[in-house]
């Protein structure tokens, strides 16, 4: 089932797959026209992201099918591991095409006829991307606010690879655009190709730099990453404070997927419980940590008393 969290995250993909794929077509169009190299990276950079977009919307349709006999813990690391796939193929994919373009142009002869096209279509193209750019910011502070968590911090943290994509993606698009912008200006200049060739060649370096931190919190999350300090000790608090918890021997909160939490707790409980006691103490371990937060997926709690 999807969450109000899990729709907005599906609203923001599909604002910055729509503007993406006008971009790139755009943009495509711009440097053939143009012959820029910038332009060309750029071009790379636009269908990059429409391709990584289209790979997240199946990363959230993947994780949201319900736990069955093969996955009993539900299929939420699924979103992990597309959302992997798209930061290492499609964005890497991207990153090298436009680091060889500006290698190319270095190597070419060829000169621009014009950047008329090239300029008026960076200037829409910055005014789309820093549109889907404050939704998706919108989304991730909105987040934060609600978790009381700086906006850097939540980025950090947040267990939704989805929103913390299309961010990057966005800010990474707005800075690439920039970029072309000034080495195109820069190769109108200076009727040197090397400013031209060596903005395809940052750009191409800016989205591999995406593609890597991506991939690596992706990781982090699939492996099995364990919950925050805070949470953790939120946790805790709530599992200490049941009647009949004497201490807890060891806790460890984990992720199962976006937004989805799993607590696994070995508690000391009073030695004078009988079995029915130990019954209602599990469940009231239970329903304390699901008052506590919505996002706690599963709870296993192992009672047993002092050697």
């Amino acid at each position: 089932m999807r969450t109000p969290a899990g729709q907005a995250s599906v609203a923001t993909v599909f604002v910055a797959l729509v503007a993406n794929l006008a971009i790139a077509a755009a943009k495509l169009v711009a440097a053939l026209v143009s012959g820029s190299s910038a332009m060309m990276a750029e071009a790379f950079h636009a269908l990059a992201d429409t391709g990584n977009e289209v790979v997240l919307l199946i990363a959230q349709r993947r994780s949201e099918r319900p736990a069955d006999e093969e996955h009993p813990l539900g299929h939420g690391r699924a979103a992990y591991f597309w959302a992997l796939i798209a930061a290492l193929g499609v964005f890497v994919t991207g990153a090298l095409l436009s680091i060889r373009q500006g290698i190319l142009e270095l190597l070419g002869h060829e000169e621009a006829p014009s950047f008329l096209l090239a300029y008026a279509v960076l200037v829409v193209s910055l005014v789309l991307e820093c549109v889907s750019l404050l939704r998706a910011y919108r989304q991730l502070r909105q987040e934060a606010a609600e978790l009381g968590r700086e906006f850097e911090e939540h980025f950090d943290l947040s267990s939704d690879p989805i929103g913390r994509a299309v961010f990057a993606e966005d800010a990474a698009a707005v800075v690439g655009n920039v970029i072309a912008g000034i080495g195109i200006g820069l190769r109108q200049l200076t009727g040197s190709r090397l400013p031209d060739a060596l903005a395809a060649v940052v750009i191409g370096l800016i989205l591999g730099y995406v593609a890597v931190q991506l991939a690596r919190r992706n990781g982090d999350f699939l492996i099995g990453l364990r919950a925050s300090a805070s949470i953790h000790q939120r946790v805790r608090r709530t599992v200490s404070a049941q009647p009949g918890v004497r201490d807890i021997a060891d806790l460890l909160v984990t992720y199962l997927g976006p937004r989805q939490l799993w607590v696994l707790a070995r508690v000391e409980i009073d030695d004078g419980l009988d079995g029915a006691g130990v019954t209602a103490l599990v469940r009231s371990i239970e329903a304390a940590l699901a008052r506590a937060s919505p996002f706690i997926a599963r709870v296993d709690v192992v009672p047993g008393g002092r050697p």
